[in-house]
């Protein structure tokens, strides 16, 4: 070793800023600026550790207890007293992050690439034939417009093309799967069957679910061959996993939206179920005007495509057009000029509204930390993390892309079915149990 040669080190080296030296007993200390400070010798003239030592390790591990799992400058702090760890920053910074308390106590959780944009989302097709439902919070209502009314709650249930973003809007006076099935039909009956319905896991859409699906039974039995193709069509429900409502982030902003405009115009006042019924189809067409791409910068563009083209043709909130009843029907061929409209606004989905979907705004990097027998905490808001419960990761549900987002997880109860980003993984190893 250079330094025992007596030999003068590159400058480069590690050990010349620290103006090292051997002592006595050979062992490598810090020379430094500290000879007059009214230190011991081994606070003044720390030993040098390397990094890579078992026994850095356990000096680490030593002052992040005594410092009450104290964080890196802390830990450092203390370890410095007698002993100088090569780059030692590092080190117990990892340390740190691999220490269970302190990561129950940090309840990170975990994170994965965000999925991509699903079939239903990108395909061509009419208005709501992919459909997202949701409920809003409850409203109260008021049972007639005179003194001594009683009031009663009201939910809106929140229809959302996958497509097109159009929303269509329904009241229902109780949170059940009867009155979801009467919403459903008043739904069907003015804007088509459905062929995909996406929903998160509610106990009301999932009775709801089986009411469907007896429906269909009933109908293939009773209309023949018509109905048996019906129930071949029929349509399919896909639920998001328990606890994970960044799956329907396209049916979450409608609802974040329909808030919005029900805090502005009705504020703290009590409607009626006939008031509110009149108000929902206004809402809706301030929601299905809204642009799907942000304002071109050519002034000779100002019909930017919205939901309602995909609806009716045109601009929902459009002046009326001069009647076409006294033309020639061979000049004005409707039904292929309808169908040029939507082709020419489908185009430009494609090719604009759609480039908009393409970035990522958050979740930018792959992971693959989370494996069978992972140890995780369940995240709850409810609770500090100190209160979260252990599970251990059972099995992988990887996406079509490879990606694992929806684990199954056993608790000391149960066994659940959840999002990694309801997950915070511990840093323990899985040969340790």
């Amino acid at each position: 070793m250079t330094l025992s040669r007596g030999q003068k080190l590159r400058p480069s080296h590690p050990l010349t800023r620290l103006t090292a030296h051997i002592d006595h007993q050979g062992i490598p200390r810090v020379g430094g600026r500290l000879k007059f400070a009214q230190l011991e010798n081994d606070s003044k003239h720390q030993a040098i550790i390397p990094k890579e030592s078992q026994f850095a390790q356990l000096i680490i591990k030593d002052a992040h207890l005594r410092t009450l799992h104290g964080g890196t400058q802390l830990t450092l702090g203390q370890l410095r007293r007698f002993y100088w760890i090569l780059g030692g920053r590092g080190p117990v910074r990892s340390f740190i992050l691999k220490c269970v308390p302190c990561a129950r106590q940090r309840g990170i959780r975990a994170q994965q690439l965000m999925g991509q944009l699903p079939v239903a989302r990108l395909s061509p097709g009419r208005a709501f034939l992919n459909t997202g439902i949701d409920y809003a919070e409850p409203v109260s209502l008021r049972s007639w417009n005179a003194r001594g009314h009683k009031s009663y709650k009201g939910w809106f249930t929140i229809f959302v093309c996958m497509t097109t973003s159009a929303v269509h809007l329904e009241i229902v006076s109780d949170y059940s799967s009867d009155g979801f099935m009467a919403a459903y039909h008043r739904f069907v009956a003015r804007r088509g069957l459905c062929r995909n319905l996406f929903s998160d896991c509610g106990t009301n859409f999932l009775g709801a679910n089986k009411e469907i699906k007896k429906l269909f039974s009933m109908a293939s039995k009773e209309s023949g061959q018509l109905a048996h193709l019906l129930l071949n069509d029929g349509t399919r429900w896909s639920f998001n996993p328990p606890g994970a409502p960044h799956f329907g982030g396209k049916w979450v902003a409608a609802v974040k939206s329909i808030k919005f405009h029900l805090k502005r115009t009705i504020g703290e006042d009590l409607l009626t179920f006939e008031e509110l019924t009149t108000l929902l189809p206004q809402i809706e067409v301030v929601l299905n005007s809204r642009p799907l791409e942000p304002p071109s910068e050519d002034p000779d563009d100002i019909s930017a495509p919205t939901p309602g083209h995909f609806l009716i043709g045109h601009v929902l909130t459009a002046l009326p057009e001069p009647s076409l009843d006294n033309l020639n029907i061979a000049r004005l061929p409707r039904w292929q000029l309808i169908q040029q409209k939507v082709q020419s606004f489908w185009k430009r989905r494609s090719t604009s509204y759609l480039q908009h979907l393409q970035s990522i705004s958050k979740w930018h990097h792959p992971s693959h930390d989370i494996k069978i027998g992972s140890i995780v905490l369940l995240t709850d808001e409810k609770f500090p993390p100190t209160k979260w419960p252990l599970a251990r990761v059972t099995a992988l549900h990887p996406d079509r892309d490879g990606l694992t987002r929806v684990v199954t997880i056993k608790t000391s109860s149960s066994t659940l079915q959840r999002p990694i980003a309801k997950l915070a993984l511990l840093p323990i190893s899985i040969s340790d149990f």
